[in-house]
């Protein structure tokens, strides 16, 4: 009987663990903010091209069927939408896909450096010198067939505010969405990459403070912010978990904390779905 019990619980463990490498992400949840994973027809090979509201979508390999990855943007309304698929001869066809509703709560935050809410005017002509730099970071296409997307957790510390919630600065009544996920942690605390890129870009930003941008391939960049030390420079390779800087809360902050963007196809989406639930927080 203990034998059987034994092999029994060797064979439960192997399966899990077959289980757990076969588990791929992204995980799929198409809604605002969200991704949608939508398998290709059998024709589709790595010369085939695929585009969302005339993005470039990343595509890939799993099991031997061909995945677009489609980033939602959080302004995206419910239902039927399209993507545009140009095979290698040329040829033009669309596939359809379903949008979900969801709902984004609303937070008030309390900032104290009054500046960062409301900025002079030399502070408004300072971010619009630096967000033309920002937006040509995340356009940042790269072609690369051997995309890392199981990330692992960029620093150890709590879920202080999520993706997609619909915030307010110190009473005011503008409403501006949270585009990235924020892990608060000590200053100083270690940053490292969640998969292996290149660093496209680092400088000091008026809002973003410290920022490091690293670009996966195929339209995958990954943002970090309000840094305190910036450990990497443009054009390094990353391997995953290498450290590319430490908490800080340099930029538009509450306290110190690490503001990780995730962009798809230019698109803002939820960083969560890029971590399995077993290494979402530490």
């Amino acid at each position: 009987m203990m034998i059987k019990n034994l092999l029994l619980v060797s064979f439960f463990t192997l399966l899990t663990f077959k289980l757990a490498i076969a588990e791929v992400f992204p995980t799929a949840s198409p809604v605002p903010g969200g991704i949608a994973i939508i398998k290709l027809d059998h024709d589709f090979n790595n010369q085939s091209k695929v585009y969302f509201w005339k993005k470039r979508i990343l595509t890939r390999k799993v099991n031997n069927s061909w995945q677009a990855l489609v980033g939602l943007p959080l302004k995206i309304k419910a239902g039927a939408h399209k993507i545009k698929i140009i095979n290698a001869q040329g040829k033009k066809y669309f596939q359809e896909f379903s949008v979900h509703t969801k709902d984004y709560e609303t937070r008030h935050i309390t900032i104290k450096n009054k500046r960062m809410v409301s900025p002079t005017k030399k502070d408004i002509e300072r971010h619009y010198k630096e967000k033309p730099l920002i937006i040509a970071a995340l356009k940042t296409w790269t072609e690369n067939s051997n995309i890392q997307t199981n990330f692992i957790h960029p620093v150890n510390g709590r879920f202080s505010s999520i993706f997609g919630l619909k915030r307010i600065y110190n009473n005011q009544k503008r409403i501006r969405r949270h585009t990235g996920l924020d892990i608060a942690a000590p200053t100083g605390t270690a940053i490292i990459s969640p998969a292996k890129g290149k660093v496209i870009r680092t400088g000091s930003y008026f809002f973003t403070g410290n920022t490091v941008f690293i670009d996966h391939g195929q339209g995958l960049i990954s943002m970090y912010c309000h840094l305190d030390k910036t450990n990497v420079k443009a054009g390094q390779e990353l391997t995953q978990g290498q450290n590319i800087g430490t908490v800080g809360m340099t930029g538009r902050v509450s306290g110190p904390h690490l503001h990780w963007v995730v962009s798809l196809n230019n698109t803002k989406v939820d960083p969560k779905l890029f971590i399995s639930k077993n290494n979402a927080e530490k």
